[in-house]
């Protein structure tokens, strides 16, 4: 049966436990595949059969004590936060709190101030029931699914507070009032929520960023004129007007111009890229100095910015493996609290027969203990760790890419638009007779113009022709030959020079010096008489190796990484490449199909030796198998979409450096997210102990729950920080 990925918000979580509780009334639905609610960006991700409809989900939530919302067109890729990072109610409870606060801090130093008993029942009502509302509606919700949340232990504590202070009041006693700790708890937790969804919002900045990019309409040009046209109405094969410093509308092809385009904030690129007639421009890039006119290839759901938002915002949403485990905590974590909090007060109650203090210590352990942290720990990393690697070029498609990826120990490279650049060039040029360089350049050019060979485009890129040759005929698999001033030339393989009977002086050694290297070889030769074919030059040709391939894996080589090189080419080619680059490892000779194989082969010996993982990296169809196969499949951007499909990593540039880059900040990010769960557990860990001890006083409590959700955040914060190191090589 087909299936169906929904997404939709989800409001009034506020802890791991409402994730939890969540997830369940959703997975409960027949029909439902996978459940992912992401505690940061209030979304739900649910896999499910067609016939599962987003109604029931949504109900579903509904009925478990949440609010589901639907996702609009100017949702897509965030969630309006602006309600919720709301001031006022923080102003107004700061302003109610102040009465109780000043007091209270004045108290040692004999000085009453202490509002009337009457006074601070009204305001504290205020606070409790109007301010602190939320928690109540909330903490409700989660009784009648018969489980708890953060809020259900912020209300039972306050409440206690509360209470205790309502019934001395009742009876007179109003020395032993304790309005101030509701006030000040619910108080110091709002502000706490606020602090924490503001930081929040700044987790989902990458994808504003790049949502922004969207440009809202293009200029096309239809007949003899040209038209503004919504962007969501541009077709396939539109021609669209770029004028100079606009915002590309489209993906498309240049016809007409020539310009440059900075393509920083989708690739990480940080100089200016040239684009002339039948290159190649994406949408949301920003034109340069020079008009473009563009053939549009893509509508703006299938363009590449629009791709890159959706796997941006997808490894946002999925969980990591490392968030299961907080997940299996926080389902049992309330539960348990609730239960120390009345062994807390029962303890204080019966030994030591002073109720209003055991219940202020119970009411400590409950406002300390929030799994608010907890939830928090790991997503927000993930978003700002996938939101700062996407600014630098670095694509990460799920969270668990981004996890695993840390502990990769050995990457498989393909050669041919990998570790080179994909494309052949001229290198070597060998005169045999009297003819200098030019002259021979010259004439091999002419004898190839308009060709569309590879090794044609290499040597008329080199050369400057007359275009003076005449009669050319190509040779199918053996080259062209061609007459130039009534003399017959011919340009082509070595076999079929040996074919004519070519005549070689002494070249055998050059001849193998560069099929050691692993070069491509032609010859040119020209009829001397009528038996006798002479070679006047030998052309060497390169597939040459990116300028930061030697630098990128010696970083590899710092991270602890081992490098394997897979190609096709004969050992003594493959064996050149590899010391070129210092590899420490090269298997030549492999087939596109059994690259697949070597990777296993690959992951047995790493497996079994390191208990580490093996990377994959390629740009072409041929290699899609091999980064299926491997642990994590890393795709050049600059190749096909097979390959970027298939592939857990799309690096958007051909920098092969951002290989290390991506390592360094899957180990970043998977360091915040310890460094965050051990700040979320010894909170908990320190914070209930104290306050079950009699240690910890209510308001501090409040403080420390607070700071602790706060924390873990800013923490995580630290990643936008970081820098790809690609840009400096």
């Amino acid at each position: 049966m087909k299936t169906v990925e929904y997404h939709f918000f989800v409001e009034d979580m506020s802890c791991a436990s409402c994730v939890s509780r969540v997830e369940k009334a959703l997975r409960k639905i027949d029909g439902v595949i996978d459940v992912s609610v992401n505690l940061a960006t209030e979304k739900a991700t649910v896999n499910a059969n067609s016939n599962v409809k987003l109604d029931t989900l949504m109900s579903a939530v509904d009925n478990a004590g949440y609010h589901a919302v639907k996702i609009t067109d100017q949702q897509m890729h965030h969630k309006d936060v602006d309600k919720q990072a709301s001031l006022w109610p923080i102003v107004l409870s700061i302003i109610l709190s102040v009465p109780f606060v000043i007091p209270m801090l004045l108290e040692p130093f004999d000085i009453n101030l202490m509002l009337p008993a009457w006074l601070q029942f009204i305001l504290a009502s205020i606070v409790q029931f109007g301010l602190g509302g939320k928690f109540y509606r909330s903490g409700f919700n989660a009784l009648k699914a018969l489980t708890g949340n953060m809020d259900l232990l912020v209300a039972i504590g306050t409440s206690a507070a509360y209470g205790l202070s309502l019934y001395q009041l009742i009876n007179g006693h109003y020395d032993h009032l304790y309005f101030e700790s509701s006030v000040v708890i619910i108080t110091l937790i709002l502000i706490g929520k606020w602090l924490e969804q503001r930081a929040k919002h700044q987790t989902t900045q990458a994808i504003e960023a790049l949502s922004a990019l969207r440009p809202e309409m293009a200029l096309v040009r239809q007949g003899n004129q040209e038209v503004n046209v919504p962007i969501d109405q541009v077709k396939v094969n539109d021609i669209v007007v770029i004028k100079p410093g606009e915002r590309i509308a489209v993906d498309g092809i240049v016809i007409e111009g020539s310009s440059s385009s900075d393509e920083s904030m989708l690739t990480g690129e940080s100089f200016p890229v040239t684009k002339s007639v039948n290159d190649v421009v994406t949408g949301g890039t920003i034109n340069g100095e020079g008009l473009l006119i563009v053939k549009t290839t893509a509508i703006q759901a299938d363009s590449m910015l629009s791709k890159i938002i959706n796997m941006v915002e997808s490894a946002q949403a999925k969980k990591a493996p490392i968030q299961r485990i907080v997940d299996r905590i926080s389902a049992i974590f309330v539960p348990v609290i609730l239960v120390i909090a009345l062994v807390t007060l029962l303890f204080w109650g019966i030994v030591y027969h002073d109720w209003q203090q055991a219940l202020l210590h119970a009411v400590a352990v409950l406002v300390i203990a929030c799994p608010c942290a907890l939830g928090l720990a790991t997503p927000t990393a993930i978003m700002v760790g996938t939101g700062t690697a996407a600014r630098q070029g670095i694509l990460i498609k799920d969270a668990e890419a981004l996890e695993t990826l840390h502990n990769i120990n050995t990457i498989a490279f393909d050669k041919t638009g990998t570790l080179t650049v994909g494309k052949p060039e001229l290198v070597e040029i060998d005169v045999v007779g009297t003819e200098t360089p030019e002259q021979i350049l010259s004439i091999a050019a002419s004898m190839q113009a308009g060709s569309e060979h590879p090794l044609a485009k290499a040597m008329l890129s080199k050369a400057k022709h007359d275009n003076y040759a005449q009669n050319i005929t190509s040779v199918a698999g053996s080259g062209i030959m061609a007459t130039i001033d009534n003399t017959e030339y011919y340009l082509g393989s070595l076999r079929w020079m040996k074919s004519l009977n070519a005549y070689f002086v002494n070249m055998d050694d050059k001849i193998n010096e560069l099929t050691g290297k692993g070069y491509t070889i032609s010859f040119l030769a020209k009829q001397q008489s009528e038996n006798q074919v002479v070679i006047l030059a030998l052309f060497g040709f390169s597939d040459v190796i990116k300028p930061e391939a030697k630098n990128a894996i010696e970083a590899l080589h710092q991270l602890h990484v081992t490098s394997v090189m897979l190609t096709g080419d004969n050992q003594q080619a493959a064996n050149y490449v590899g010391q070129q680059l210092s590899l420490d490892k090269v298997i030549a000779e492999v087939l596109p199909q059994d690259k697949a194989n070597y990777i296993y082969q690959l992951q047995k010996e790493s497996h079994s030796e390191h208990n580490n993982l093996v990377a994959m990296v390629g740009d072409g169809i041929n290699d899609a198998p091999a980064l299926a196969a491997a642990d994590i499949g890393i795709a050049m951007g600059t190749g096909t979409d097979v390959a970027m499909h298939t592939a857990s990593i799309t690096l958007m540039r051909g920098n092969l450096y951002l290989i290390a880059d991506a390592i360094d900040i899957s180990r970043r990010t998977y360091n915040k997210i310890k460094q965050n769960l051990f700040w979320a557990f010894f909170y908990n860990l320190i914070g209930i102990p104290l306050a079950a001890l009699g240690f910890l006083n209510p308001m501090i409590a409040g403080a420390a729950m607070a700071l602790s959700s706060v924390s873990v955040v800013t923490n995580a914060l630290l990643l936008k920080r970081w820098k790809a190191r690609a840009d400096n090589q």
